[in-house]
């Protein structure tokens, strides 16, 4: 059996950072999968601690919240820098990752019909931001030489936002080559033509 457990709903959402991040590492997990009426009961979300998925184990240890646990699987499969100013910058990423996320989560479930358009019209400004750190970093990454936890996460924005907006990283040629070489890891790329993946929602409410 796999050490590590993921329990989620059956959506991309906020665990294919996290798959993402395993499949590359050469990881196995398993996926116990909450359907959406089951979750409504309330009976799961009363054990969960802050009455929220997903859920992670590894073992006997249980963490909550996606981000706490991108960072427990970073410091696990050295993907958290090569020292202390290092992993400080990998987290600022991944701060701002998570307020792009953020973003989009709140046009896709509060304001999706009214919201879209001008999402994607204010979308350049979100991207351009992160095309002037993969500019000006040469060693390839969000921060340094080496892949990082961060990567994954804005790598999984990137492909969201390329359903949502075709071609939204045709002018950010450093976004789109980054996205391109990260996809093209051979295991990521297994990953991203896995039944699985392609399977899963991007979002619970079906909008994307």
């Amino acid at each position: 059996m796999p050490a590590y457990i993921i329990t989620y709903f059956g959506v991309r959402g906020r665990c294919e950072t996290m798959r993402m991040l395993l499949a590359d590492q050469g990881q196995e997990w398993k996926e116990n999968v909450v359907p959406f009426d089951v979750w409504m009961k309330g009976d799961l979300k009363a054990t969960c601690v802050f009455g929220q998925l997903p859920k992670f184990e590894d073992g006997n240890f249980t963490l909550y919240q996606s981000n706490a646990i991108l960072r427990y699987l970073a410091r696990a499969h050295g993907l958290y820098g090569k020292d202390d100013k290092q992993a400080a910058l990998i987290d600022m990423m991944n701060d701002s990752c998570e307020d792009f996320r953020l973003k989009y989560a709140r046009m896709i479930y509060q304001d999706y019909e009214n919201g879209k358009a001008k999402y994607i019209e204010d979308l350049p400004g979100d991207l351009s931001k992160f095309e002037k750190i993969l500019s000006d970093n040469k060693g390839g990454f969000l921060v340094g030489d080496q892949i990082s936890y961060a990567d994954y996460h804005l790598l999984d924005l990137l492909l969201i936002h390329q359903v949502l907006s075709p071609g939204c990283v045709d002018s950010f040629p450093a976004l789109k080559s980054y996205a391109e070489r990260l996809s093209a890891r051979p295991k990521i790329k297994a990953f991203l033509e896995s039944e699985a993946h392609k399977s899963r929602p991007i979002n619970g409410n079906g909008k994307q």
